[in-house]
């Protein structure tokens, strides 16, 4: 799956990471200059396909004379809370709509949804919001805010102690396994897929909204 928020990165280089792991996450440091960090906070951002929504005054009709509302996810923000053994992520996005009738006060209310992903699939938690966009008479385009939060557990999001120490070991030059990469070995790569979460929202939509975003 992609995104179209850009996700946050699991790793990254230790330049970019000077002074910034905190407790709880990991710091890999494999002798050769390069540092990496696994949060315990999920990763924010939107699915493709699920950040806009179009709306038609005739069902069945999808031509230009027949739009009605369309909307679109942005500005999304995220903050993390590590504290606790619940790590709570909240974020905060705007919802920027236009309509193609300015005639009269209006309001819309268009749902969205709030997804806890495990290791990229598997569905940990799924709420359905709704955020309410205002139209004053004559008005053309408005927006609007909306806030989602998502609870995940510490030791869900940990390493086991054993693939830490795998990953973190110092290796030296002449070592057997000083070539091997420890991120190679699959079981390394399927725990560190399971303690990977990420919080994605978007527009709740129907199959058939889905299908117009995804071909138009």
């Amino acid at each position: 799956m992609t995104f179209r928020n850009a996700m946050l990165p699991v790793f990254v280089m230790a330049a970019a990471l000077a002074g910034c792991s905190r407790e709880g996450e990991l710091v890999i440091d494999q002798g050769v200059g390069i540092q990496s960090v696994l949060s315990s906070c999920p990763s924010v951002g939107v699915p493709d396909y699920t950040g806009d929504v179009t709306t038609f005054r005739t069902a069945g009709d999808k031509t230009v004379s027949s739009l009605d509302v369309t909307a679109a996810i942005t500005n999304l923000r995220s903050t993390c809370d590590d504290t606790s053994d619940r790590i709570y992520t909240e974020a905060t996005f705007d919802v920027f709509a236009r309509r193609t009738d300015t005639s009269g006060a209006r309001t819309v209310t268009l749902p969205y949804f709030v997804t806890v992903l495990q290791g990229g699939s598997a569905v940990v938690t799924k709420r359905v919001g709704e955020v309410t966009v205002s139209f004053a008479d004559g008005q053309e385009r408005a927006q609007a805010s909306a806030k989602a939060g998502s609870f995940v557990d510490r030791s869900a999001a940990t390493l086991p102690e054993d693939i830490r120490e795998r990953i973190t070991r110092k290796r030296r030059a002449g070592d057997v396994d000083a070539a091997l990469d420890p991120m190679a070995a699959p079981e390394v790569r399927a725990a560190i897929a399971r303690a990977r979460f990420e919080m994605l929202i978007g527009f709740q939509l129907t199959e058939d909204q889905l299908a117009y975003n995804a071909t138009r």
